[in-house]
């Protein structure tokens, strides 16, 4: 790797017209490729003022861009999805059937429980919410039911397989970096995961008491002769790829053709289908429309994300900064503060598992055990880019349910009471220690 150093007057200055640019744009409403667009064009002017030949800075970036590509055209399918099932009737008899199966009093309770199985045997949270995020909000929406809440209960319980499962790509990619075996690393996440777990069962619980137990549906029993099963084809296709591990772009491909076909021998013009294509459907959501500038931020986050790695940038910093903790809490601290500012920069879920492990796996593994990393790694940086609004995780999560991340992210109790158990964590068995340290001398 070619060394071009940047100055901590440099790094400091890219993070903040970076962030200053998104969150420009995420409170004003503006289009995230305008407000990335100023840091990444200090980025590219910082590399050429190193002497960066402009053809390597081409060619990485683009490379940056090819790493994006499958996240990209799973959102431009994602724009599709809602309109064909719509179209097709998929949706409104998936509606009628969650309403017989699914106890109104104990929706939130069930939605996140439901969330959480799937995604434990998908390991992936765009699959779980792709499968199960469409019928779960329809339902809640028919019975008027606060969609916020159940969104943040759905992604809650996707997030639980996307980190702790052991099917979960992020979950071996964890494992990988910080060179614990899976199984090592599953029983190190064990403790909080179960509290967390239990927290957010209890969450879910009192708003349902609250809430959904007030809700009163006067429907008729569901005539199952009344539904054509031939609608049912287009989310049965999609759970089928997913569960045997076949290639989610092919899923929605073939979930999205089998919905238009069916739409088209309902009655459905063909006009109709690509006008719904295009601009998707009132109170539902969808449509290219809504999606391409979208895609566009994406590509250049991949360049950005392509750059600031190849670049080795951020990396050199991290190291210097840990040499002097003294403590399993300000180690602790130091790198959830540095996790937390690498997935506000990096807008993926990758290069912070990458960047945070690789750089702080020498001081874990000679001051503690590599599960304690693989502990606090688990509990921030693969929570971190679900919460960041211009995060790739985040924004697919919140394109797939339809709703903006800063409704839901409050009710989504997993993602944010893990970082504050693994702290409590840290100083427990800080204290312990030192405790253990007293009696022996």
């Amino acid at each position: 790797m070619d060394s071009y150093n940047f100055s901590v007057k440099q790094v400091l200055f890219l993070i903040f017209i970076t962030l200053s640019g998104v969150i420009w744009s995420v409170i004003f409403h503006q289009p995230l490729v305008i407000g990335f667009l100023p840091g990444f064009l200090v980025l590219v002017s910082t590399s050429i003022m190193k002497k960066m030949p402009l053809k390597k800075l081409l060619h990485i970036s683009l490379r940056g861009v090819n790493k994006t590509r499958i996240v990209i055209l799973i959102l431009f399918l994602v724009s599709f999805l809602l309109p064909s099932w719509y179209l097709s009737g998929t949706i409104d008899q998936m509606v009628k059937v969650a309403l017989h199966v699914i106890i109104p009093q104990h929706f939130f309770v069930l939605s996140f429980i439901v969330a959480l199985s799937f995604s434990m045997l998908l390991g992936t949270t765009v699959g779980t919410l792709s499968a199960i995020g469409v019928p779960i909000l329809g339902t809640a929406i028919v019975l008027h039911l606060p969609v916020d809440i159940v969104a943040g209960a759905l992604v809650s319980g996707a997030f639980v397989g996307d980190r702790t499962s052991p099917f979960s790509s992020s979950h071996q990619l964890l494992s990988h970096t910080v060179e614990v075996p899976v199984k090592r690393q599953w029983k190190a996440m064990l403790l909080t995961t179960v509290i967390a777990i239990i927290i957010c069962l209890c969450f879910y619980g009192v708003s349902d008491f609250f809430i959904s137990s007030k809700v009163t549906i006067n429907s008729k029993p569901l005539l199952w002769s009344g539904l054509s099963w031939l609608k049912f084809i287009p989310p049965l296709i999609l759970i089928v790829f997913v569960v045997f591990r076949m290639s989610i772009i092919y899923a929605f491909l073939c979930s999205i053709l089998s919905a238009a076909v069916i739409a088209f021998f309902d009655g459905s013009s063909l006009q109709k289908i690509v006008s719904s294509f295009w601009n998707g459907i009132n109170g539902l959501g969808g449509g290219l429309v809504h999606m391409y500038e979208l895609l566009l931020f994406l590509a250049l986050a991949g360049a950005y994300n392509g750059l600031l790695e190849e670049l080795n940038i951020i990396q050199p910093y991290l190291d210097k900064w840990m040499q002097s903790s003294r403590s399993l809490v300000g180690d602790t601290l130091k790198t959830i503060a540095a996790t937390l500012l690498i997935s506000f920069i990096a807008a993926n879920q990758t290069l912070p598992i990458i960047l945070t492990g690789r750089s702080f796996l020498p001081h874990w593994s000679n001051k503690y055990k590599k599960e304690e990393l693989a502990r606090v790694m688990g509990d921030t940086t693969m929570l971190f880019p679900g919460m960041v609004p211009w995060s790739v995780l985040a924004i697919m999560c919140s394109t797939i349910v339809g709703i903006p991340l800063v409704k839901y992210l409050p009710y989504a109790m997993f993602l944010w009471i893990l970082p504050f158990l693994t702290i409590f964590l840290s100083l427990v068995k800080q204290v312990r220690k030192s405790k253990i340290k007293k009696t022996a001398a």
